[in-house]
């Protein structure tokens, strides 16, 4: 993994990380990556220094805060809209787009649920009316 600086075209400056300088690239000439500012694609990477630790030995605090700790406000919002859709929907995974279409032509009893779609699934739902929407944040299966 590795993080980069960026920048876009309205200036705004972010971070974020990529499996590599090749993924980064890929996604870039894509228009895959966007400010999350004002969503602009036009980006490019910045000057950034190494974060180097030290090797610990005694006497060496540990880091300020664990990693699952959201540093930014931004990290701390989509903390909470994690937790909030995941304490009041019921995860169906790949069975989201059968369970949304059952609930929208009244075969299923309504509920709060989330899940996964391929893109072409989710655009068809959209498209027949199903009210849906994507989800800022990895399935609970694919996270580390």
């Amino acid at each position: 993994m590795i993080r980069y600086a960026l920048k876009c075209a309205n200036e705004h400056s972010f971070e974020s990380w990529f499996q590599s300088a090749s993924a980064f690239d890929a996604l870039a000439n894509a228009g895959r990556i966007s400010c999350p500012h004002c969503g602009s694609a036009e980006i490019i990477k910045t000057l950034m220094a190494p974060a180097v630790t030290p090797a610990r030995k005694a006497g060496h605090p540990p880091p300020d805060r664990p990693l699952s700790t959201p540093a930014n406000p931004q990290e701390k919002a989509l903390a909470a809209l994690r937790a909030e859709v995941e304490a009041n929907s019921d995860y169906v995974g790949k069975s989201f787009v059968a369970e949304a279409r059952k609930m929208h032509e009244g075969t299923a009893a309504p509920r709060a649920i989330h899940g996964e779609a391929r893109l072409d699934e989710a655009r068809k739902l959209v498209e027949d009316g199903v009210p849906v929407m994507p989800l800022p944040f990895l399935p609970p299966r694919k996270l580390n």
